[in-house]
């Protein structure tokens, strides 16, 4: 599978009694589509997975495959607290034609490296169809670390890596001693950082709400090797980013940014609440300041 690119971890919209609103599902699944990223992730964090049943999971991976057909790469999250669920969202996943899952460490158990290998070998077992890992202690409790890429890298299946550690040290072991493993930029503040290693793609929750100048980043860095214009770009975005990674509510203000930008997706599923004046004042600042210094980019200022 190809996963160059900007792919998208898509937001799952909401009515005010916090049902699915596939009405603005749809509309969201087609503006990406429209703004040319290069692939739609299904049920990562960013969509509010973790607060959904697996019926919901399931209805949602069904809508967006009737949806986004066959017009760019669909890759479903199958992370959970069990495997077995997990396998089950994988076997799902692959009778609906997706072209990747998304694995992730089970939270809270804190298995060792090797458990939670075996865990992903399980999944990989029962679907045979790429992996995109996804690795995030923070969250989950749990390292992919050296032991655990030297167990899953005996498949062929585990083609790519998310990476968001935080760690500089972690992105150099993957392109040092992992290279089979594509890097995808997983922490959206080291972006620059990640593609000047070597990264093909990134997963970037702030690709729902300005998908546009993430694409901008993606070609300057990648395909036009212009990392001066990258990092012209990158302070444009910083801003934003450091909000996103480290004001501590971060599906809240991709929501927020999402409503600013016309697309109402309505509140965060409990137990996460809106923002506030002042945090929604602030956010709106810095977009603003975003898109006027990305629009004088554009205009060759």
């Amino acid at each position: 599978m190809n996963f160059d690119g900007i792919f998208t971890p898509i937001v799952t919209p909401y009515k005010k009694d916090f049902k699915i609103d596939f009405n603005n599902l749809e509309k969201i699944l087609k503006h990406l589509i429209d703004s040319k990223v290069h692939g739609i992730i299904v049920g990562g964090t960013t969509g509010e997975y973790y607060a959904q049943s697996l019926s919901e999971r399931i209805e949602i991976l069904k809508f967006a495959k009737k949806i986004v057909k066959d017009k760019i790469p669909l890759v479903a999250g199958v992370g959970s607290l069990r495997t077995e669920d997990c396998v089950f969202l994988a076997k799902t996943s692959k009778d609906l034609q997706y072209d990747a899952i998304l694995i992730t460490s089970p939270p809270y158990s804190q298995p060792t490296q090797r458990e939670n290998a075996n865990h992903a070998l399980t999944i990989d077992r029962s679907v045979d169809m790429p992996i995109l890992l996804y690795n995030f202690p923070g969250k989950m409790g749990s390292e992919m670390g050296k032991e655990y890429l030297e167990i899953v890298s005996k498949s062929k299946n585990f083609f790519a890596i998310k990476e968001s550690s935080g760690s500089p040290s972690k992105l150099h072991i993957l392109a040092k001693e992992f290279p089979q493993i594509q890097i995808s930029c997983g922490a959206d503040d080291q972006a620059l950082e990640f593609f000047a290693w070597g990264a093909r793609s990134w997963v970037c929750g702030g690709s729902n709400f300005a998908p546009e100048i993430h694409i901008a980043l993606y070609e300057a860095c990648v395909l036009k090797k212009d990392f001066i214009l990258g990092k012209e770009i990158m302070l444009t975005l910083l801003p934003i980013l450091d909000l996103l990674e480290n004001g501590g509510k971060f599906v809240q203000s991709i929501k927020f940014c999402m409503e600013i930008q016309g697309m109402p997706v309505g509140p965060p599923r409990l137990p996460l609440r809106a923002l506030n004046k002042d945090e929604k004042r602030i956010i709106e600042l810095v977009l603003s300041t975003m898109n006027q210094s990305f629009d004088n980019i554009k205009k060759g200022k």
